[in-house]
């Protein structure tokens, strides 16, 4: 078995929280705050100080410095694997990432619903052990508190029926945390924020 530690909107706050340890962590994005080259950088020694073997990371929409340049920030993120639209193998669990959400406000990898959210959810791999998107597909984990409404992405929970990844780990909706299993596929939302930016939701842990 391999022990995946699954986390996710640390908004810059990820000092705060007591990670346990695993073979894997997951960061299934809005790491920062203001999503800064120098937000990056902070993140970067704070994950090469934790013990895990392997850490896998994605961006969000508050991590705009991954839209502006990847390339400078896959330098700068020297302790950390990070995904965007690609797969990678790690202790023989096939694992795919990708940043894009519903267009939600002015922020980083927006995009309308519809064809251009099919577009790249249609990239998503058949025979995965891990998903990783930053949103939640829709009537999964991703109820808001203010209006009660399910915002995940339709188009997204297709595509997750189609391709029936085992593990779909995703956060965006703080208040969605939580774990849920249904089609066969184990959903986590594992924001360590609340809806009220206070990062005391626990990492998840998982054995795949």
């Amino acid at each position: 078995m391999t022990t995946i530690v699954a986390i996710s909107d640390t908004h810059g706050m990820y000092e705060q929280v007591d990670v346990p340890d695993g073979d894997i962590l997951i960061h299934a994005g809005d790491i920062t705050g203001q999503g800064t080259y120098e937000n990056l950088e902070e993140f970067n020694a704070w994950l090469g100080g934790l013990p895990h073997k392997h850490k896998v990371v994605i961006a969000g929409n508050h991590d705009w410095c991954f839209e502006w340049d990847q390339d400078r920030c896959r330098d700068i993120l020297s302790n950390g694997l990070y995904l965007q639209d690609e797969q990678t193998e790690i202790e023989g669990l096939k694992i795919y990432g990708s940043p894009w959400q519903p267009a939600f406000y002015d922020w980083a990898f927006n995009l309308p619903r519809g064809p251009a959210l099919v577009e790249k959810w249609s990239e998503i791999p058949e025979g995965l052990d891990v998903l990783i998107t930053h949103g939640p597909p829709h009537g999964i984990l991703d109820q808001t508190r203010k209006e009660l409404r399910n915002v995940g992405c339709q188009d997204l929970l297709d595509a997750v029926l189609d391709k029936l990844p085992r593990h779909h780990i995703f956060g965006h909706i703080h208040e969605g945390y939580g774990e849920h299993k249904e089609f066969g596929i184990h959903f986590v939302n594992a924001s360590i924020n609340t809806h009220r930016y206070r990062p005391t939701q626990q990492p998840i842990v998982l054995e795949v």
